[in-house]
Protein backbone atom coordinates (compact mmCIF):
# COMPACT_ATOMS: atom_id res chain seq x y z
CA UNK A 1 0.00 0.00 0.00
CA UNK A 2 1.04 3.18 -0.99
CA UNK A 3 0.11 6.93 -0.14
CA UNK A 4 0.25 9.27 -2.65
CA UNK A 5 1.74 12.94 -2.07
CA UNK A 6 -0.59 15.56 -0.78
CA UNK A 7 -1.36 18.60 -2.41
CA UNK A 8 1.15 21.51 -1.47
CA UNK A 9 -1.15 23.03 0.68
CA UNK A 10 -2.19 20.11 2.69
CA UNK A 11 1.10 18.77 2.83
CA UNK A 12 2.55 22.03 4.26
CA UNK A 13 0.00 22.49 6.96
CA UNK A 14 2.79 23.65 9.28
CA UNK A 15 3.51 26.39 7.25
CA UNK A 16 -0.01 27.38 6.49
CA UNK A 17 -0.71 27.47 9.87
CA UNK A 18 2.64 29.23 10.94
CA UNK A 19 1.26 31.96 8.78
CA UNK A 20 -1.84 32.49 9.94
CA UNK A 21 -0.17 32.83 13.56
CA UNK A 22 1.96 35.42 11.72
CA UNK A 23 -0.67 37.51 10.53
CA UNK A 24 -2.68 37.51 13.96
CA UNK A 25 0.68 38.30 15.74
CA UNK A 26 1.19 41.62 13.57
CA UNK A 27 -2.28 42.52 13.71
CA UNK A 28 -2.57 42.87 17.23
CA UNK A 29 0.59 44.64 17.84
CA UNK A 30 -0.41 47.06 15.42
CA UNK A 31 -3.48 47.32 17.41
CA UNK A 32 -1.44 47.64 20.33
CA UNK A 33 1.46 50.21 18.75
CA UNK A 34 -1.45 52.50 17.58
CA UNK A 35 -4.17 52.49 20.72
CA UNK A 36 -2.29 51.33 23.15
CA UNK A 37 -2.34 47.83 24.99
CA UNK A 38 -5.52 46.94 24.86
CA UNK A 39 -7.79 43.59 23.77
CA UNK A 40 -8.52 44.23 19.69
CA UNK A 41 -11.60 41.45 20.03
CA UNK A 42 -13.47 42.89 22.04
CA UNK A 43 -14.27 45.47 19.47
CA UNK A 44 -16.35 44.20 17.41
CA UNK A 45 -14.91 45.81 14.24
CA UNK A 46 -11.34 45.02 14.70
CA UNK A 47 -13.21 41.16 15.68
CA UNK A 48 -14.51 41.10 12.45
CA UNK A 49 -11.44 42.37 10.45
CA UNK A 50 -9.23 39.74 12.01
CA UNK A 51 -11.58 37.12 10.81
CA UNK A 52 -11.96 38.08 7.15
CA UNK A 53 -7.67 38.19 7.54
CA UNK A 54 -7.84 34.94 8.26
CA UNK A 55 -10.47 33.51 6.17
CA UNK A 56 -8.58 35.52 3.11
CA UNK A 57 -5.28 34.14 4.28
CA UNK A 58 -6.85 30.59 3.78
CA UNK A 59 -8.30 31.41 0.40
CA UNK A 60 -4.73 33.03 -0.98
CA UNK A 61 -2.76 30.07 0.34
CA UNK A 62 -5.14 27.61 -1.18
CA UNK A 63 -5.53 29.42 -4.53
CA UNK A 64 -2.07 30.38 -5.23
CA UNK A 65 -0.21 27.43 -3.82
CA UNK A 66 1.79 29.59 -1.75
CA UNK A 67 4.21 26.93 -0.02
CA UNK A 68 4.49 24.71 -2.78
CA UNK A 69 8.39 24.01 -3.22
CA UNK A 70 8.61 25.95 -0.07
CA UNK A 71 11.28 23.38 1.46
CA UNK A 72 13.41 23.88 -1.75
CA UNK A 73 12.93 27.72 -2.13
CA UNK A 74 16.30 29.82 -1.39
CA UNK A 75 16.41 32.77 1.17
CA UNK A 76 15.81 35.52 -1.75
CA UNK A 77 12.95 33.68 -3.30
CA UNK A 78 11.41 33.08 0.14
CA UNK A 79 11.49 36.75 0.67
CA UNK A 80 9.86 37.40 -2.86
CA UNK A 81 7.18 35.03 -1.87
CA UNK A 82 6.39 36.38 1.34
CA UNK A 83 6.43 39.50 0.22
CA UNK A 84 3.84 38.47 -3.04
CA UNK A 85 1.42 36.51 -0.43
CA UNK A 86 1.31 39.51 2.40
CA UNK A 87 0.78 42.11 -0.25
CA UNK A 88 -1.76 40.13 -2.34
CA UNK A 89 -3.34 39.08 1.38
CA UNK A 90 -3.15 43.06 2.67
CA UNK A 91 -4.79 44.31 -0.88
CA UNK A 92 -7.85 42.16 -0.70
CA UNK A 93 -8.69 43.22 2.92
CA UNK A 94 -8.55 46.40 2.14
CA UNK A 95 -10.81 45.68 -0.62
CA UNK A 96 -13.39 44.20 1.62
CA UNK A 97 -13.29 47.65 3.58
CA UNK A 98 -14.04 49.56 0.18
CA UNK A 99 -16.77 47.55 -0.71
CA UNK A 100 -18.57 47.10 2.97
CA UNK A 101 -17.25 51.27 3.81
CA UNK A 102 -15.89 50.67 6.49
CA UNK A 103 -12.40 51.54 5.75
CA UNK A 104 -13.29 55.63 7.45
CA UNK A 105 -14.04 53.23 10.66
CA UNK A 106 -10.66 51.75 10.56
CA UNK A 107 -7.51 52.84 11.42
CA UNK A 108 -5.07 52.81 8.09
CA UNK A 109 -2.31 53.25 10.14
CA UNK A 110 -2.93 49.70 11.68
CA UNK A 111 -3.27 48.07 8.12
CA UNK A 112 0.26 49.31 7.51
CA UNK A 113 1.64 48.40 10.47
CA UNK A 114 0.21 45.05 10.24
CA UNK A 115 1.05 44.57 6.68
CA UNK A 116 5.17 45.29 7.61
CA UNK A 117 4.77 43.43 10.53
CA UNK A 118 3.26 40.93 8.81
CA UNK A 119 5.93 40.55 6.30
CA UNK A 120 8.42 40.61 8.61
CA UNK A 121 7.25 37.89 10.94
CA UNK A 122 6.02 35.85 7.83
CA UNK A 123 9.53 35.79 6.29
CA UNK A 124 11.13 35.18 9.85
CA UNK A 125 8.67 32.29 10.92
CA UNK A 126 9.21 30.45 7.27
CA UNK A 127 13.39 30.17 7.63
CA UNK A 128 12.80 28.97 11.37
CA UNK A 129 10.30 26.22 10.18
CA UNK A 130 12.58 25.48 7.09
CA UNK A 131 15.64 25.47 9.24
CA UNK A 132 14.00 22.91 12.25
CA UNK A 133 11.95 20.68 9.38
CA UNK A 134 15.00 19.82 7.86
CA UNK A 135 16.81 19.40 11.05
CA UNK A 136 14.23 17.33 13.21
CA UNK A 137 11.64 15.99 10.50
CA UNK A 138 11.94 12.84 10.84
CA UNK A 139 13.03 10.26 13.64
CA UNK A 140 15.39 7.73 11.58
CA UNK A 141 12.52 4.90 12.52
CA UNK A 142 9.77 7.19 10.97
CA UNK A 143 12.10 7.70 7.48
CA UNK A 144 11.23 5.26 4.61
CA UNK A 145 13.73 2.74 4.06
CA UNK A 146 14.67 3.38 0.03
CA UNK A 147 17.06 1.00 -1.90
CA UNK A 148 18.92 2.63 -4.87
CA UNK A 149 19.52 0.37 -7.71
CA UNK A 150 21.63 2.06 -10.30
CA UNK A 151 24.70 1.68 -12.47
CA UNK A 152 28.37 2.18 -11.47
CA UNK A 153 28.97 5.56 -13.61
CA UNK A 154 25.83 7.25 -12.81
CA UNK A 155 25.60 5.94 -8.75
CA UNK A 156 27.48 9.37 -7.52
CA UNK A 157 25.51 11.28 -8.91
CA UNK A 158 22.28 9.51 -8.07
CA UNK A 159 23.34 9.74 -3.99
CA UNK A 160 23.76 13.22 -4.07
CA UNK A 161 20.48 14.10 -6.04
CA UNK A 162 19.00 12.56 -4.04
CA UNK A 163 20.18 13.40 -0.86
CA UNK A 164 20.00 17.13 -1.36
CA UNK A 165 16.35 17.38 -2.04
CA UNK A 166 15.58 14.47 0.72
CA UNK A 167 14.63 16.81 3.88
CA UNK A 168 15.08 13.71 6.01
CA UNK A 169 12.22 11.59 4.25
CA UNK A 170 14.31 8.36 2.93
CA UNK A 171 17.16 6.40 4.79
CA UNK A 172 19.56 5.78 2.35
CA UNK A 173 19.44 1.78 2.89
CA UNK A 174 21.92 0.41 0.15
CA UNK A 175 22.60 0.32 -3.54
CA UNK A 176 22.68 -2.24 -5.81
CA UNK A 177 24.79 -2.06 -9.32
CA UNK A 178 23.19 -3.61 -12.61
CA UNK A 179 26.02 -3.41 -14.17
CA UNK A 180 28.49 -5.24 -11.82
CA UNK A 181 29.01 -6.78 -8.44
CA UNK A 182 30.56 -4.18 -5.75
CA UNK A 183 28.94 -5.59 -2.81
CA UNK A 184 30.70 -4.29 0.19
CA UNK A 185 31.88 -0.96 -1.30
CA UNK A 186 30.22 2.40 -0.32
CA UNK A 187 29.56 5.21 -2.47
CA UNK A 188 29.55 9.19 -0.41
CA UNK A 189 28.93 6.68 2.65
CA UNK A 190 26.01 4.45 1.34
CA UNK A 191 27.00 1.08 1.20
CA UNK A 192 26.53 -1.10 -1.86
CA UNK A 193 24.59 -4.39 -0.31
CA UNK A 194 23.38 -6.47 -3.23
CA UNK A 195 23.99 -7.09 -7.05
CA UNK A 196 21.70 -7.91 -9.86
CA UNK A 197 21.34 -11.43 -9.26
CA UNK A 198 20.73 -11.71 -5.06
CA UNK A 199 18.85 -7.64 -4.68
CA UNK A 200 15.43 -9.75 -4.09
CA UNK A 201 16.96 -11.91 -1.89
CA UNK A 202 18.22 -8.79 -0.18
CA UNK A 203 14.90 -7.42 -0.16
CA UNK A 204 13.72 -10.38 1.98
CA UNK A 205 15.92 -9.79 4.77
CA UNK A 206 16.10 -6.47 5.43
CA UNK A 207 13.84 -3.35 6.11
CA UNK A 208 13.19 -1.69 2.68
CA UNK A 209 10.27 0.65 1.60
CA UNK A 210 10.80 1.71 -1.84
CA UNK A 211 13.11 0.63 -4.32
CA UNK A 212 14.49 3.38 -6.69
CA UNK A 213 15.57 2.44 -10.48
CA UNK A 214 17.80 5.06 -11.84
CA UNK A 215 18.77 3.11 -14.67
CA UNK A 216 19.91 3.96 -18.27
CA UNK A 217 17.21 2.61 -21.06
CA UNK A 218 20.03 0.73 -22.88
CA UNK A 219 20.38 -1.80 -19.56
CA UNK A 220 17.17 -3.44 -19.08
CA UNK A 221 15.43 -4.28 -15.59
CA UNK A 222 14.09 -7.72 -15.41
CA UNK A 223 9.74 -7.91 -15.05
CA UNK A 224 10.70 -10.72 -12.70
CA UNK A 225 12.45 -8.42 -10.29
CA UNK A 226 9.58 -5.91 -11.03
CA UNK A 227 7.42 -8.65 -9.99
CA UNK A 228 8.92 -9.91 -7.23
CA UNK A 229 9.24 -6.60 -5.34
CA UNK A 230 5.38 -5.61 -5.80
CA UNK A 231 4.75 -8.99 -4.35
CA UNK A 232 6.04 -8.46 -1.51
CA UNK A 233 4.77 -4.30 -1.17
CA UNK A 234 7.77 -2.76 -2.06
CA UNK A 235 6.76 0.49 -3.72
CA UNK A 236 9.02 0.91 -7.15
CA UNK A 237 9.79 3.94 -7.89
CA UNK A 238 11.26 4.38 -12.14
CA UNK A 239 13.01 7.30 -13.47
CA UNK A 240 11.76 8.72 -16.65
CA UNK A 241 10.14 5.13 -17.44
CA UNK A 242 6.78 3.86 -18.31
CA UNK A 243 6.77 0.25 -18.06
CA UNK A 244 3.49 -2.02 -18.27
CA UNK A 245 4.67 -4.63 -16.38
CA UNK A 246 4.46 -1.71 -13.27
CA UNK A 247 0.52 -2.43 -13.80
CA UNK A 248 -2.73 -0.24 -13.31
CA UNK A 249 -1.58 1.84 -10.62
CA UNK A 250 0.92 3.87 -11.21
CA UNK A 251 1.48 8.20 -10.39
CA UNK A 252 3.72 10.33 -11.52
CA UNK A 253 5.64 12.42 -8.68
CA UNK A 254 9.18 13.52 -7.31
CA UNK A 255 11.38 11.77 -5.87
CA UNK A 256 15.30 13.19 -4.50
CA UNK A 257 14.81 15.84 -7.76
CA UNK A 258 13.66 13.26 -10.14
CA UNK A 259 10.61 12.81 -11.91
CA UNK A 260 9.42 9.35 -11.27
CA UNK A 261 6.81 6.83 -12.47
CA UNK A 262 5.97 4.98 -8.59
CA UNK A 263 3.58 1.51 -8.40
CA UNK A 264 2.51 0.05 -5.29
CA UNK A 265 0.32 -3.06 -4.99
CA UNK A 266 -2.43 -0.86 -3.82
CA UNK A 267 -2.59 3.08 -3.79
CA UNK A 268 -4.43 5.05 -1.65
CA UNK A 269 -5.47 9.12 -1.56
CA UNK A 270 -4.56 11.07 1.78
CA UNK A 271 -7.76 10.59 2.46
CA UNK A 272 -8.40 7.28 2.92
CA UNK A 273 -5.18 7.01 4.69
CA UNK A 274 -7.03 9.74 7.14
CA UNK A 275 -9.84 7.64 7.48
CA UNK A 276 -8.13 4.63 8.17
CA UNK A 277 -5.99 6.21 10.64
CA UNK A 278 -8.84 7.50 12.45
CA UNK A 279 -10.68 4.15 12.66
CA UNK A 280 -7.08 2.68 14.46
CA UNK A 281 -6.92 5.90 16.58
CA UNK A 282 -10.54 5.24 17.83
CA UNK A 283 -10.15 1.50 17.67
CA UNK A 284 -7.00 2.13 19.44
CA UNK A 285 -8.59 4.06 22.40
CA UNK A 286 -11.46 1.86 23.17
CA UNK A 287 -9.08 -0.98 23.62
CA UNK A 288 -6.68 0.77 25.69
CA UNK A 289 -9.48 1.52 27.63
CA UNK A 290 -10.48 -2.49 27.78
CA UNK A 291 -6.86 -3.18 28.16
CA UNK A 292 -6.56 -1.00 31.49
CA UNK A 293 -9.80 -2.53 33.12
CA UNK A 294 -8.54 -5.98 32.11
CA UNK A 295 -4.91 -5.06 33.72
CA UNK A 296 -6.90 -4.38 37.33
CA UNK A 297 -7.42 -8.17 37.39
CA UNK A 298 -4.91 -9.44 35.58
CA UNK A 299 -1.61 -7.91 36.32
CA UNK A 300 -1.92 -8.76 39.94
CA UNK A 301 -2.29 -12.48 39.50
CA UNK A 302 -0.01 -12.67 36.52
CA UNK A 303 2.45 -11.34 39.76
CA UNK A 304 1.59 -13.81 42.34
CA UNK A 305 1.75 -16.68 39.81
CA UNK A 306 5.22 -15.77 38.37
CA UNK A 307 7.24 -12.75 40.07
CA UNK A 308 8.14 -10.58 37.99
CA UNK A 309 6.66 -7.71 35.04
CA UNK A 310 3.19 -8.47 34.14
CA UNK A 311 3.39 -7.54 30.62
CA UNK A 312 5.81 -8.90 28.00
CA UNK A 313 7.41 -7.01 24.91
CA UNK A 314 9.22 -8.53 22.33
CA UNK A 315 10.77 -6.76 18.64
CA UNK A 316 9.16 -8.48 15.80
CA UNK A 317 8.59 -7.13 12.43
CA UNK A 318 6.10 -4.78 11.02
CA UNK A 319 4.98 -3.57 6.99
CA UNK A 320 8.12 -4.17 5.07
CA UNK A 321 10.10 -5.74 7.46
CA UNK A 322 10.49 -2.50 10.12
CA UNK A 323 11.23 -3.60 13.42
CA UNK A 324 8.91 -2.49 16.10
CA UNK A 325 8.35 -3.21 19.74
CA UNK A 326 4.87 -5.26 20.22
CA UNK A 327 3.55 -5.66 24.30
CA UNK A 328 1.54 -8.33 25.57
CA UNK A 329 0.04 -9.62 29.06
CA UNK A 330 3.51 -12.26 30.26
CA UNK A 331 1.63 -15.66 29.39
CA UNK A 332 4.82 -17.39 30.64
CA UNK A 333 7.26 -17.75 32.88
CA UNK A 334 9.90 -15.35 33.10
CA UNK A 335 12.50 -18.12 31.83
CA UNK A 336 10.64 -18.88 29.10
CA UNK A 337 13.14 -17.93 26.38
CA UNK A 338 16.15 -19.80 27.56
CA UNK A 339 14.02 -22.94 27.85
CA UNK A 340 12.65 -22.49 24.12
CA UNK A 341 16.00 -23.79 22.95
CA UNK A 342 15.63 -27.10 24.90
CA UNK A 343 12.13 -27.56 23.24
CA UNK A 344 12.63 -26.72 19.70
CA UNK A 345 12.66 -30.69 18.92
CA UNK A 346 9.19 -30.75 20.27
CA UNK A 347 8.11 -27.81 17.90
CA UNK A 348 4.99 -28.63 15.84
CA UNK A 349 5.89 -25.65 12.78
CA UNK A 350 8.15 -28.00 10.99
CA UNK A 351 9.42 -25.23 8.91
CA UNK A 352 10.50 -23.41 12.05
CA UNK A 353 9.61 -19.83 11.61
CA UNK A 354 6.99 -19.98 14.98
CA UNK A 355 7.17 -21.92 17.49
CA UNK A 356 4.26 -23.73 18.70
CA UNK A 357 3.54 -27.32 20.92
CA UNK A 358 0.73 -29.05 22.87
CA UNK A 359 1.15 -28.65 26.91
CA UNK A 360 4.03 -26.00 26.48
CA UNK A 361 5.60 -26.05 30.12
CA UNK A 362 6.57 -22.33 29.82
CA UNK A 363 3.02 -21.08 30.16
CA UNK A 364 1.90 -20.08 33.58
CA UNK A 365 -0.18 -22.49 35.18
CA UNK A 366 -4.16 -20.74 35.32
CA UNK A 367 -3.79 -17.50 34.20
CA UNK A 368 -1.44 -18.05 31.35
CA UNK A 369 -3.69 -20.64 29.62
CA UNK A 370 -6.78 -18.74 30.51
CA UNK A 371 -5.44 -15.26 28.89
CA UNK A 372 -3.95 -17.16 26.20
CA UNK A 373 -7.50 -19.41 25.66
CA UNK A 374 -9.37 -16.13 25.73
CA UNK A 375 -6.76 -13.93 23.89
CA UNK A 376 -6.65 -11.68 26.51
CA UNK A 377 -2.71 -11.66 26.42
CA UNK A 378 -3.13 -9.43 23.04
CA UNK A 379 -4.97 -6.47 24.61
CA UNK A 380 -2.01 -4.73 25.60
CA UNK A 381 -1.20 -4.47 21.49
CA UNK A 382 -4.11 -1.69 21.30
CA UNK A 383 -1.40 0.45 22.51
CA UNK A 384 1.19 -0.54 19.16
CA UNK A 385 -2.36 0.30 17.07
CA UNK A 386 -2.29 3.55 19.15
CA UNK A 387 0.68 4.47 18.24
CA UNK A 388 0.64 3.45 14.65
CA UNK A 389 3.14 0.74 14.66
CA UNK A 390 0.05 -1.74 13.66
CA UNK A 391 -3.45 -1.32 12.66
CA UNK A 392 -6.82 -2.85 13.73
CA UNK A 393 -6.62 -4.70 10.26
CA UNK A 394 -3.09 -6.16 9.36
CA UNK A 395 -1.28 -9.45 9.16
CA UNK A 396 0.15 -11.35 12.28
CA UNK A 397 3.51 -9.61 13.08
CA UNK A 398 6.18 -12.25 12.72
CA UNK A 399 9.45 -12.86 14.79
CA UNK A 400 12.49 -11.30 13.27
CA UNK A 401 13.79 -14.52 12.20
CA UNK A 402 11.01 -14.62 9.61
CA UNK A 403 11.50 -12.29 6.68
CA UNK A 404 8.53 -11.76 4.26
CA UNK A 405 4.87 -12.76 2.43
CA UNK A 406 4.07 -12.30 -0.77
CA UNK A 407 0.59 -9.95 -1.10
CA UNK A 408 -0.09 -11.13 -4.82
Amino acid sequence: MYQKENSSWVKHADFTICDMLCLQLAFVLAYWIRNGIDQPYETELYRNVAVVMFLIQLMVTFFNESFSGVLRRGMLVELKKTFEQCTLVCLLVLAYMFLLRIGNNYSRMILLITYVLYICFSYCGRQALKKFLKDHRYEESEKRSLLIVTVSENADNVVETIRKNNYGTYHLAGIVFMDCDKKGASVCGVPVVAGKEDMISYIHKNWIDEVFFAVPKEIPIPEQMIKDCSAMGVVIHMRLATMKSLGKNQVVEELGGYTVLSSSIHIVTPRQMFVKRAMDIAGGLVGCLFTGIAAIFLVPAIKIKSPGPAFFSQVRMGKNGRPFKIYKFRSMYMDAEERKKELMKQNNIKDGMMFKMDDDPRIIKGVGHFIRKTSLDEFPQFWNILKGDSGIIGTTKKNLDFTRVSLA
